[in-house]
């Protein structure tokens, strides 16, 4: 950027702060002859510091990974990201060396490097079906996980507000506070009030939801609402819509289940177990093949 050119007025260069240089010579010193020095200041590569073989993955393209890769700490979600980016430069280098990019058909809309990577591990990791024994065997010894889900019997008035609207949640709230005390007195205006006041479709049904498991609401409703006990609730519940005034009629503890009706989840499960290690094993042959330095750091 230059002065104003105006009659009468000097044009003066603008230096770079620290730099005795006008802002047009400091730009062009970028573009030095030596491309594999980097430029001197903002434009120079992303720093390598994790390799496999001679292929580095720089620091820009672990940070655009790290995206897909949500952790509590930065740290925990840039590792996550390195190592997914090695797997993926492990499983390249192997299709390469194998050729198998000739022969696969990728599937429609189906990107040909990931088409490569299926036929791969269809190829190379063994996938094996748990046998009955394996099956049984993990029944038994974990039976206590094998239940029915717990299910819940309500009835609720939702006093509507958007979730940004403060003054509106105030409102509703303190508006549930005053019908559960006045339920607490007068339990059989429930369907009254759901009728008059709840924002619900239920409420043509005296706010009537039935029978109800777990998973089967929003997140934050379901969470609160398998907490309570038989009875009206002594405090409005929140959930993203508003608030609830519930009233709970019914509480069924999930029965046991027997062999036959998780058997095929069960074996879903170890099948996938099995094919986890397999995979862990042939990731760590590839390791001592295609060396990988850094990502220990």
């Amino acid at each position: 950027m230059m002065a104003s050119t105006k009659p009468g007025l000097r044009t003066l260069p603008i230096t770079v702060i620290d730099s005795g240089k006008t802002v047009p010579e400091e730009t062009r010193a970028d573009h030095h002859d030596h491309a594999d020095e980097g430029p001197r200041s903002l434009g120079r590569p992303a720093p390598c510091m994790v390799f496999v073989g001679d292929t580095g993955i720089d620091e820009a393209q672990i940070a655009r990974e790290m995206q897909h890769h949500r952790a509590m700490k930065p740290e925990q979600s840039r590792a996550a990201a390195a190592r997914a980016l090695v797997v993926r430069e492990l499983l390249r280098r192997e299709v390469e060396r194998l050729g198998l990019a000739d022969d696969v058909q990728a599937a429609s809309g189906e990107p040909v490097e990931e088409a490569c990577i299926r036929v791969l591990l269809e190829r190379e990791v063994e996938n094996r079906t748990p046998s009955e024994d394996d099956c049984r065997r993990y029944f038994e010894a974990n039976r206590e996980r094998f239940r029915a889900p717990d299910r819940i019997k309500l009835r609720h008035i939702l006093l509507a507000a958007a979730p940004a609207d403060s003054d509106g949640r105030f409102k509703a709230r303190t508006q549930g506070e005053q019908l559960i005390a006045e339920l607490k007195q007068q339990p059989h205006l429930f369907a009254d009030f759901a009728l008059r006041l709840s924002s619900c479709p239920s409420k043509d049904e005296g706010g009537e939801l039935g029978w109800l498991e777990r998973g089967q609401t929003t997140p934050e409703f379901d969470r609160q609402i398998f907490r309570l006990r038989e009875g009206l609730a002594g405090f409005p519940v929140e959930s993203r819509w508003g608030y609830h005034v519930v009233n709970v009629d019914a509480l069924a503890s999930g029965e046991p289940q027997d062999y036959a009706a998780v058997r095929e989840r069960i074996s879903d499960y170890l099948e996938l177990q099995v094919r986890q290690q397999e995979l862990q094993h042939y990731l760590q042959d590839l390791q001592e093949r295609y060396e990988v330095r850094g990502l220990e750091d």
